[in-house]
């Protein structure tokens, strides 16, 4: 029911067929029931349509039915039809919160009208409800996830529901996407945030020193352990360990690792008394682990004790329409680190920002902001993106617009996996309008599917 613009509820067959054919004529799509029982159904708090419904029904009439779509979602508009002259049913329907009433026989073009209406009204309510839980993450402490695309929406839906438990997480991320951040945000968020926050790199540290270092040792244990050391685990007591690069891990630790992670206890090196600890891991790698244990290269029990739920975090390529917000963001921040104004970006240079790949991701856009608020646009000169300057600054205002606008289509349509109606609720824009663009550039929904 994704595509439904209206539900409309009816128990005269001949009405129903002639309202689906009349809002199809019209590009709104119509979903027709003959009773508010097997309508009510299909209706949920997400229902980005209006319930457009009959007064005088056998069983459930058009009050009851508005009751029980406002027990669902009180937002949702509900258009009662009544009969001629009959006042005092809209006086009723309109007093316990329809959208509004129509009479029958009713005008074609003023129904239609009566609809758009409502369905504007759903959409802001829809939007409202998703600003509001974008205000929660916001006013929440710690860092910041930014990003307003498909993308970066479908990774927060993931992990929000997971902020107030003690699960252990798997980011799975090319290098440079932003795992650390996403552990940060997680932990900040989390009810262990008073805790610390440890992380360590699988892969950085040497095999011979990875157990101390995670597990810690008494002095003595080993040449030049002068004097006891808390390792990772114990130190994240209470709090979050981050490990990085996880598919580095030897195998031989790997079996300890998930004896920690299975009894809550560990034993420093050079010592036998068992170590209570009480930590939340969120592991992170740039490989597909499941592809690793199912080959004998990562053990398939600690994958699955790490894997409690995986989140996959998209390249930078995949969450274009992020990347002003990202770059203006790094600015900001390196200007205030080195006393320096941060220039805007032109929206050409925006352009450019876009339609370069970038695979070193998040890191080498941050990285790149840095540069460029130390030596302005000659930044650009030893990166891969091409700002204006030469070849691009002889371009006409009108290329550069349609250069901007196939790059936001194209990311919008990736981030939608093809999705025309999720991709005309991100750009904002009319079906017609979307389709139009895209014949103009050339682009074809279906190469955008998985």
């Amino acid at each position: 029911m994704t595509e439904t613009a209206v539900i409309f509820i009816d128990d005269d067959a001949d009405i129903r067929r002639v309202m689906a054919q009349s809002l199809a004529l019209d590009d709104m799509p119509v979903q027709c029931f003959a009773d508010g029982a097997s309508a009510l159904a299909g209706i949920h708090g997400e229902f980005e349509g209006v319930v457009l419904c009959d007064y005088n029904m056998p069983g459930m009439n058009g009050l009851a039915v508005l009751e029980k779509v406002h027990e669902i979602d009180d937002t949702i508009p509900v258009v009662i039809l009544t009969g001629q002259g009959d006042i005092s049913t809209a006086v009723s329907a309109m007093q316990k919160g329809a959208y509004d009433f129509i009479e029958k026989p009713f005008d074609h073009d003023e129904l239609l009208e009566l609809l758009r209406h409502a369905l504007e009204k759903r959409q802001l309510a829809l939007e409202n409800r998703r600003l509001k839980a974008q205000l929660k993450h916001l006013a929440k402490p710690g860092p910041r996830l930014l990003g307003d695309s498909a993308a970066m929406q479908r990774v927060l839906a993931t992990i929000d529901p997971l902020l107030e438990t003690s699960a252990n997480i798997l980011l799975r991320g090319e290098t440079g996407a932003g795992k650390d951040a996403i552990a940060r945000y997680i932990h900040e968020n989390s009810p262990r945030r008073q805790q610390n926050y440890v992380a360590i790199n699988c892969g950085a540290v040497p095999e011979n020193l990875i157990e101390s270092e995670l597990f810690g040792h008494e002095a003595g244990a080993f040449t030049g352990a002068e004097r006891r050391r808390i390792g990772k685990f114990e130190h994240a007591h209470g709090g979050t360990l981050f490990l990085d690069e996880v598919e580095s891990m030897p195998l031989a630790l790997q079996v300890k690792i998930l004896r920690v992670l299975e009894e809550r206890k560990l034993e420093r090196l050079g010592s036998n008394t068992p170590v209570d600890v009480d930590v939340r891991v969120i592991a992170a790698t740039k490989v597909d682990l499941k592809q690793l244990s199912d080959s004998g290269e990562f053990r398939a029990d600690l994958y699955y004790r790490l894997n409690v739920v995986q989140v996959d975090i998209p390249a930078l390529r995949e969450r274009k329409e992020d990347i002003p917000l990202l770059f203006h963001h790094f600015a900001l921040i390196a200007a205030a680190r080195y006393d320096r104004e941060s220039v805007p970006l032109t929206a050409s240079q925006a352009s450019r920002l876009m339609q370069y790949d970038w695979p070193g991701n998040v890191r080498e856009l941050r990285n790149l902001a840095e540069r460029y608020v130390l030596l302005g646009v000659l930044a650009f000169e030893d990166s891969g993106v091409t700002m204006p300057g030469s070849a691009a600054a002889h371009q006409t205002l009108g290329n550069m617009v349609d250069a901007f606008e196939r790059s936001a289509i194209i990311s919008a349509l990736n981030a939608n996996r093809g999705s025309i109606k999720d991709t005309m609720a991100q750009l904002r824009v009319a079906r017609k309008t979307l389709y139009d663009k895209m014949k103009k550039h050339g682009l074809d929904k279906a190469e955008f599917r998985d």
